[in-house]
């Protein structure tokens, strides 16, 4: 069982990004008006962001990870690690972090990697990140998150209204004697099908047929380089694994619900999300969304959820978090942190930053 926990790590500010295009559920025309009324109240997303052609996951991280960096004043080359998790990169190679460390300016001293995971991702790069940091070899780091949703079909009524597009940046430095992270992290691979796009890597290259889009079932028709969600399947996964898995790691850690100021969780859709944390006995105002503005944003939704709901108790306060990710892999887990006034600058919007600041072209 992978409970375990890392010292000396302090996580010293996270930042977001969104694109400026705003896509309203209430506008989506391939369902009808009731269709639409009553997917809403289901999955809670009212209204999502979303890229503009030609703009990338990497691009809201740089914006994401430059912003913060300015914000916390620290120098590009004291930069050690960075991190990039995605299942949206911009190659299949060279390895996106890569193209980021020269972007942001960082010192070719400093690691990079990337990290293919979905819905679990900040989770599991918190792992990455604080075990690489937690003997003191790497000083400072950057964890970058996120993905876009043109990854699935509009035509495709299970995935389009439920995806936004964001990422997002967390900076770290070792502190000693800094409160450890813990972790319970798992898998179940026997679930890869229930979120997959099918073809487009080396298992299924991709040819004519890949593109061709055909109708499975009333309001669902897509192509085999788009992602396929089995909503029933995703939803009994949570309901069955996520609780149990919190509930190990309270009990790892000799905690209790009490003990927390908030629970952030992967932003999944409202349904899920709301019958876990009744089934966890967690009370409403310590639970988070950020669902309504934005939607499912993948790797992105547990530190802009932070950044969009929590900010000014971030800013503030020393607070007591546990966050929970699951989905795509099957793949699933929870952390339990401490932070304490960290910088959390208010959330980044592309297109303004761009014309503000002047990005680096790739």
């Amino acid at each position: 069982m992978a409970i375990y926990s890392t010292p000396n790590v302090k996580i010293s500010g996270i930042s977001a990004c969104v694109p400026k295009n705003i896509a309203y559920n209430k506008d989506y025309k391939w369902i009808s008006e009731k269709e639409r009324k009553n997917l809403i109240k289901t999955i809670g997303v009212e209204k999502k962001h979303h890229i503009k052609k030609g703009t990338t996951t990497s691009d809201l991280c740089y914006v994401a990870a430059d912003g913060l960096l300015k914000e916390l004043g620290w120098e590009r080359n004291e930069i050690d690690l960075l991190v990039f998790i995605s299942q949206s990169r911009d190659y299949i190679l060279p390895a996106t972090s890569c193209i980021l460390q020269e972007r942001l300016g960082l010192s070719q001293t400093c690691m990079a990697l990337d990290v293919d995971m979905g819905c679990s991702g900040y989770n599991y790069g918190l792992s990455v990140v604080s075990g690489m940091m937690t003997n003191g070899g790497v000083q400072k780091a950057l964890l970058l998150t996120g993905d876009i949703s043109s990854i699935g079909s509009y035509r495709d009524k299970t995935v389009y209204p439920l995806f936004g597009d964001a990422g997002t940046a967390t900076a770290f430095e070792y502190k000693k004697g800094a409160p450890d992270i813990f972790f319970n992290l798992q898998t179940d691979g026997k679930g890869y099908k229930s979120i997959i796009i099918p073809d487009g890597g080396f298992r299924n290259l991709p040819t004519k047929k890949s593109f061709e889009y055909k109708s499975y079932g009333k309001g669902i028709i897509r192509t085999k380089g788009h992602v396929i969600l089995d909503g029933i399947e995703v939803f009994n996964f949570s309901l069955r694994e996520v609780a149990p898995n919190i509930k190990k790691l309270l009990k790892h850690t000799k905690k209790e619900i009490k003990d927390f100021d908030f629970f952030v969780f992967h932003q999944a859709n409202y349904l899920m999300n709301n019958t876990i944390r009744r089934m966890l006995k967690i009370s409403k105002d310590k639970f988070p969304y950020s669902l309504k503005k934005y939607g499912n944003t993948s790797s992105a939704s547990i530190p802009l959820t932070i950044v969009t709901e929590i900010r000014k108790e971030a800013q503030t306060k020393k607070l007591k978090l546990l966050l929970a990710g699951f989905g795509v892999g099957l793949s699933w887990g929870s952390n339990i942190i401490e932070t304490e006034k960290i910088v959390v600058p208010k959330i980044f919007i592309y297109e303004d930053y761009k014309e503000k600041h002047g990005i680096k072209k790739i």
